[in-house]
């Protein structure tokens, strides 16, 4: 709730400045949470996990929008797009370095005892629910895969 209340307060922000991109950026973040509330039920508040969900996929949406912009040579698109995404990173909390992440990576591996790729899934499973919001699930991937394989 305290992170709705800190979007709110950037949004009013955003409108008194005349910000343009973040307003966009802010609203949609603002509508997102209110479809995953009435999604779960009018009652029934979001945690903290689902908010910063929500957010890195904000983010997520953003950046792949403006990677394929760029490769069809529209800077114009593309700008914007990273734009929203660095106004909606603010929220996020501070992402691991990729050393960081390994290191989490390496000792849920001895951890669980994994042997192969066959084990992938108990990894990647342990290793997000602990990461949530820190790392990018795409970068976890990569580096279980290095590890495991």
């Amino acid at each position: 709730m305290a992170l709705q209340q800190d979007i709110m307060t950037a949004l009013k922000t955003a409108m008194k400045s005349k910000d343009q991109t973040a307003l966009t950026a802010l609203r949609a973040v603002k509508s997102a949470i209110l479809l995953a509330q009435t999604e779960s039920g009018a009652k029934e508040e979001l945690t903290e996990d689902q908010e910063l969900k929500i957010l890195q996929k904000q983010v997520k949406q953003r950046r792949d929008s403006a990677a394929i912009y760029l490769e069809q040579g529209r800077e114009d698109l593309a700008a914007p797009e990273l734009a929203e995404a660095e106004v909606i990173s603010q929220f996020l909390p501070e992402a691991l370095s990729d050393e960081e992440i390994e290191k989490v990576v390496v000792a849920t591996i001895e951890k669980v005892g994994a042997q192969g790729m066959k084990d992938m899934g108990k990894v990647m499973g342990m290793v997000s629910s602990e990461l949530a919001g820190k790392a990018d699930g795409k970068t976890i991937s990569n580096i279980v895969k290095a590890k495991l394989s």
